[in-house]
């Protein structure tokens, strides 16, 4: 009998154990979770001043599409469109570019505009294929506000601008990204 109580006692020692490493388990998920939690609460009160890049391609509507192929590289993938006072005019990303060489669909008909579209010449410009009035965020902003027109809009890259509409810089999702990456460790 003291083998069958000696046995049961053992199971209910590891079963105690297990229940207890399983608890311990569960609050440091949990106090992880909390960390998390606060850390990305953190994030969305972080200017996006502080996030953005600085240093990005800028181009002038009449400058040419070769011009725009020939500087985008690297981590470059997008240009900023701006008058001579730094104003903002427009922005192309490399979807755009890519857009703009898009085969027509199956049932297009080609037309004489369609294929001057495709060919790229002296005379194409950055002006053809820029979007006219991007989706912007302003420089006092916070990148919870930024995170919130990213996910709302689709878009991956936001020109930050002043109220003179004055570009500041470009904030990326991969510039958010690499500050959860932080702030996660």
């Amino acid at each position: 009998m003291e083998d069958v109580s000696g046995v049961s006692n053992t199971k209910a020692t590891k079963a105690k154990k297990v229940h207890i490493i399983h608890s311990k388990r569960r609050l440091l998920m949990l106090q992880r979770k909390e960390e998390l939690s606060h850390n990305i609460r953190y994030i969305s009160k972080v200017p996006v001043s502080l996030v953005m890049d600085t240093e990005f391609l800028t181009l002038h509507p009449s400058d040419s599409l070769s011009k725009l192929v020939q500087e985008l590289r690297g981590e470059e993938s997008s240009a900023v469109v701006i008058d001579g006072e730094g104003k903002l005019l427009g922005f192309v990303t490399m979807k755009d570019l890519l857009n703009f060489f898009a085969p027509p669909k199956r049932y297009s008909i080609v037309g004489l505009d369609l294929l001057k579209r495709y060919s790229i010449n002296r005379a194409s410009r950055v002006e053809d294929i820029m979007v006219k009035k991007p989706i912007t965020i302003h420089v006092d902003e916070n990148l919870g506000r930024a995170i919130q027109i990213m996910l709302e809009t689709g878009k991956h890259h936001l020109p930050v601008v002043d109220d003179e509409n004055r570009v500041h810089g470009v904030l990326e999702v991969k510039d958010i990204i690499r500050l959860i990456r932080i702030v996660s460790y």
